[in-house]
């Protein structure tokens, strides 16, 4: 077990238990905070200058690209672009390799940074094809290569829903659009750091993630890997500290995407928990965690008035459980849940409208409770008791 930060914030009378991290990775190694701490007084701005401090900060950039590379099978740290966020990645993604007339699939799994550039693309004249999902919310590699057909430009999907915790069988997707001559983009964010992603083994085109959820990177951070041979356009043009005469935007990654200032800190504790990452090791990360959200869900299973959603008979899920009690609003759950309990959660649409639709939950919301290592039994516990208090009133 890593160690233990759980009772750091108090909530009200209680402990805080924090199960939010599907959103964002509350507690982190603590080297990340010292190594953004120490770029904050030492980082000048990468790029644009050959003195020490401009120095340090590029090397430590490099040093990230080469992380992330090695981590996810990017080829060359040069096709490793930082954005501030997986969803900043999914519109440059979206908007430069989708054009009008092309034809995209995706799924009803989606988040609205994939839903809502696609809709975008949509409105400008290309044509979209979402596949549905079976009652327990799982879609198929079969059911995603129905849908394509000549003209289809790409399939764009999660590897895990945010909203059940069901994954996608990214490899089998990857080796159709590979087969059938079309990109694969896909969103990580439920799984980077925590399930082995692997863009050549997968035949993933472009991998876009966040760096503050699995990865317990800083906000602020997220991640663009572009297969060698696929090229995108820049969404913003700008600075890059290199090429400074030309009127164009420099064509050679990461310069083409990564217009202005990067997140230098961020960046440096991105790194630093990266290292952590690969020394702890992501495979016992996901063991651990999973463990944790079997522990919840068989302690609420079973319990009058509670409707879990997703497939659990699948071993390998993301660390997620969502339910709700009876037909009580998430939200009104959400916060009883954090006011009498100090236990933190996620309630309503959780920016995937299409999964909830397909839930049947579109009014009601669902309450998600999402795991991370710094968890501990006693917490899931904590958790899955107040669920029972609440579900015998």
């Amino acid at each position: 077990m890593a160690e233990d930060m759980s009772n750091r914030i108090p909530q009200g009378d209680h402990p805080m238990v924090y199960l939010d991290s599907a959103a964002t990775s509350l507690y982190k190694p603590p080297c990340v905070a010292e190594a953004v701490s120490r770029a904050l007084g030492s980082f000048g701005n990468s790029a644009r200058g050959v003195h020490e401090a401009s120095l340090t900060a590029s090397r430590i950039i490099f040093e990230t690209r080469e992380r992330i590379c090695d981590m996810f099978g990017a080829g060359c740290p040069e096709r490793v672009a930082f954005t501030a966020n997986a969803t900043e990645s999914l519109n440059i993604a979206i908007q430069g390799l989708i054009h009008p007339g092309d034809h995209v699939v995706s799924t009803v799994l989606e988040h609205n940074s994939v839903l809502r550039p696609l809709y975008l693309q949509e409105e400008r004249g290309a044509e979209l094809s979402i596949s549905d999902c079976d009652p327990a919310g799982r879609v198929t590699p079969q059911a995603i290569e129905k849908l394509i057909r000549a003209g289809t430009r790409a399939v764009v999907c999660t590897h895990a829903s945010n909203v059940t915790g069901n994954v996608v069988d990214i490899r089998a997707v990857g080796e159709i659009c590979r087969r059938r001559g079309i990109l694969f983009i896909v969103d990580a964010s439920q799984t980077a750091g925590i399930f082995p992603v692997d863009m050549q083994e997968d035949n993933i085109d472009v991998l876009c993630f966040s760096g503050h959820k699995g990865l317990l990177g800083p906000q602020g951070t997220g991640c663009l890997c572009v297969r060698e041979g696929v090229s995108i356009p820049p969404l913003m043009v700008g600075g890059t500290g290199t090429q400074s005469f030309s009127r164009v935007q420099p064509v050679q990654m990461p310069d083409s995407l990564e217009a202005g200032t990067r997140n230098g800190h961020g960046i440096a504790g991105l790194c630093a928990s990266l290292t952590y990452l690969s020394e702890y090791g992501i495979d016992r990360i996901r063991t651990g965690e999973q463990a944790l959200m079997r522990q919840f869900e068989k302690g609420v299973r079973g319990l009058p008035q509670v409707t879990l959603y997703g497939d659990f008979e699948d071993n390998d899920r993301a660390p997620i459980v969502s339910l709700d009690i009876g037909t009580r609003d998430s939200g009104e759950i959400s916060d009883i849940l954090a006011r009498e309990y100090g236990i933190l959660t996620r309630s309503g649409a959780h920016c995937a409208p299409l999964m909830h639709r397909a839930l049947g939950t579109a009014k009601q919301g669902a309450v998600r409770f999402s795991f991370s290592h710094y968890n501990t039994g006693e917490e899931i516990d904590r958790a899955s008791a107040a669920i029972r208090e609440l579900a015998s009133e």
